[in-house]
């Protein structure tokens, strides 16, 4: 691999791939994320509203495929929160990515066990409050992700936040493939981070009905609901949505579409109930197109980025000697 993708953050992490797989609760398992470790980017197990057990469980599984890095996605609004903490730290997770708050009340007790820490991030001005502690990295996710999102997409995020903090950025939220890797390099990002195409990987036991919908979606399938309860949700539409949005649309109450949410993700991706469940996924799924290993996943990306970097320096060094 070209040293252009052999970053700081690579060696930071240990991993030879600057490419993370997304923690996305009930799809990012054992199974999928050792995989990816496997194959030579960062597997991460999502352990959204899951008790400690469980995922001391998909740990253990990662564990058995690969020896290599893996990381674990704590849910900051999770019941379990303080469990997780305490059970990544028990069994020596190296590295652990956050969501859905600040985690700055454990980022204390994470560093002192020596566990590395990337919070993801939507804005500027949370990545700079977070530089200040001792973090390793931040994610930048742009509102193309899917599941809970931001306001702003990732072309305008990603260098806002580059140029407000020093420590590596990983850009996430619409990238899927070897163009997407590159853009977000030239934006300034260090590593990007990826879900919905490892949705679709091998190794993921997410319900078959769940992948076929993500293989068959469009380019504007890809809608949100729960813009009226400050929660914005990036999911492919189906009867769900469109029951979401009429509540919305007459001015339901927050509790009313949460209950009509609620355990939908579980029902998609573990029940195969693409109607009724929620089949959180990106602006991306429209450009995947076949479920592939996360090896041949990782190959295709790293090898694609290649060419095309090889490419535009062949390109420039032409241009620069046609001009003398």
């Amino acid at each position: 691999m070209s040293n252009f993708f052999r970053t700081s953050l690579c060696k930071e992490l240990n991993i030879e791939y600057p490419i993370i797989q997304g923690g996305m609760a009930w799809v990012a398992t054992g199974e999928l994320s050792g995989a990816v470790s496997a194959a030579g980017g960062l597997g991460v197990i999502g352990a959204g509203n899951a008790p400690a057990e469980r995922i001391s469980d998909e740990i253990d599984k990662a564990r058995e495929i690969t020896d290599n890095p893996i990381a674990v996605n704590i849910m900051l609004l999770s019941p379990h929160v303080e469990d997780i903490v305490d059970l990544v730290i028990d069994k020596d997770v190296p590295i652990v990515t956050t969501g859905a708050g600040n985690p700055g009340k454990y980022i204390d007790e994470l560093r002192e066990a020596g566990i590395k820490v990337i919070p993801v991030v939507s804005s500027s001005a949370l990545a700079r409050r977070l530089t200040r502690l001792d973090i390793t990295a931040v994610i930048a996710e742009g509102n193309e992700a899917g599941g809970h999102i931001g306001q702003l997409g990732s072309i305008a995020l990603i260098p806002q936040i580059v140029d407000k903090v020093d420590i590596p950025v990983v850009a996430a939220g619409g990238i899927a493939d070897a163009r997407g890797l590159l853009a977000a390099f030239n934006l300034g990002a260090e590593a990007v981070q990826m879900g919905t195409r490892f949705i679709c990987a091998e190794e993921c036991t997410a319900s078959e009905e769940y992948k076929k919908a993500i293989i068959g979606a469009r380019d504007r399938d890809a809608v949100v609901t729960g813009r009226s309860t400050g929660h914005p949700v990036r999911t492919l539409k189906n009867k769900l949505t469109h029951k979401i949005h009429k509540l919305e649309e007459k001015g339901a109450e927050q509790d009313r579409i949460e209950e009509l949410a609620q355990d939908s993700l579980r029902q998609a991706v573990k029940d195969g109930d693409i109607d009724q469940g929620s089949v959180m996924a990106g602006q991306i799924s429209g450009m995947v197109d076949r479920i592939s290993s996360a090896e041949d996943i990782l190959t295709e990306i790293m090898t694609e980025a290649e060419d095309m970097l090889s490419s535009q320096c062949s390109s420039y060094r032409r241009v620069k000697s046609d001009n003398g």
